[in-house]
Order: C-alpha cells, then structure tokens, then sequence
C-alpha cells in the first residue's frame, strides 16, 4: 500500500546517454571495458542486463560510477520503497541500491566482500555505515577498522577503499550524488 510500483532498472539507455555525450563508439567502450560490442549493443538496447561487475566495467570505461548509471536509469518520484531481497548464496558478495532514480544522493547496500584493491574517490561527500559485521577501510594513507554501528564520513575528493573484515558484513553507503556539485568549506 503506497509503494511506488516495483520495476526492474533498465541502463541501456542511461549507457548509451553517456556513451554519446562522450562522443565515444561501441568499439571504444568495448575495448576499455574488456566486454564485446554485441554485448553492449544488447545492453544499450536493453535486450542484456549486465551484471554488477559488468556494469562496473561499462562505468570506468565511461568514467562515470555504476551508482551513476543506475541513478540515470530510473525516472525520478518523490516516494519509492525500495523493498529487502531475499538472501542468495552465502558468502556471495551482493550490491543493490536504496535509492532508485536521479537524486541528490545514492544509497548502496553491499554484502558479503567486495573488490577489496578497487580504489574510489568520489568528487563529492560519501557516509559509510557498517550495519553488520565489519570492515577495515584506508583512507588518506590510514588504516580504519569499524564494527557494527560505525561510521566514517568522507569529504569528496579522499582516496579510499575498503573490505570486509567478517563474513556477512553488510555496509550502506550513502553521498552526495556525482551530478550536484557539492559546496566546499575550506575554512575549517
């Protein structure tokens, strides 16, 4: 009851946006990317639907965020439920967004383990909240370990990664969106 209607989210579109407002081929995404161009042609016409570490792949070569283009995907609402998924496979790492549409800020739930070398730095603030488990982040050069209930906020611009520290561990990731150009105070 009052639940925005459940939809799939369908990125070809918001791929191949970027793709042209770029100015880039097929060919060139597929050779930065590593994937084929008939798989991103499916994609673009929503005839695929890339996996997260595809989508991830699509994303660098666009040098954009997966978040991003997922965000770009989905009409804008002012009320959406985003409902729990049911579990999968134990140990398996799962990402899914909080936060469907084009907003001021993006909100992910990552379970399990992730790419734990991948390096981020998001031009705007990012808050991480370990909800369960834990995690050792390093951030600037420093080593963070946090456990359930933790948080770590980010200003834009800090260098970071991440990893689980305990199997299960579910961490939510809340920022500014890459599209809003965050006002910085630099007096502090």
């Amino acid at each position: 009851m009052g639940d925005h209607k459940e939809q799939s989210l369908r990125v070809g579109a918001a791929v191949r946006r970027r793709r042209r407002a770029l100015s880039l081929t097929l060919a060139v995404v597929a050779e930065r990317s590593g994937l084929s161009v008939p798989f991103l042609s499916q994609v673009e016409n929503d005839r695929a639907r890339p996996s997260q570490t595809s989508l991830e792949k699509v994303a660098d070569a666009l040098r954009t965020t997966a978040v991003e283009l997922l965000a770009a995907a989905d009409p804008a609402c002012s009320v959406d439920v985003v409902r729990a998924e049911a579990a999968g496979p134990e140990c398996e790492p799962r990402v899914r967004s909080l936060v469907r549409g084009h907003h001021q800020l993006h909100a992910s739930e990552f379970t399990g383990d992730h790419e734990a070398g991948r390096e981020f730095q998001h031009r705007n603030d990012e808050l991480m909240y370990v909800a369960d488990g834990g995690v050792e982040i390093e951030a600037e050069g420093r080593a963070y370990r946090l456990a359930r209930g933790d948080t770590m906020y980010l200003t834009g611009g800090v260098r970071h990664r991440w990893r689980a520290t305990v199997p299960e561990t579910r961490v939510v990731v809340v920022a500014v969106a890459e599209h809003i150009e965050a006002v910085q105070d630099r007096r502090r």
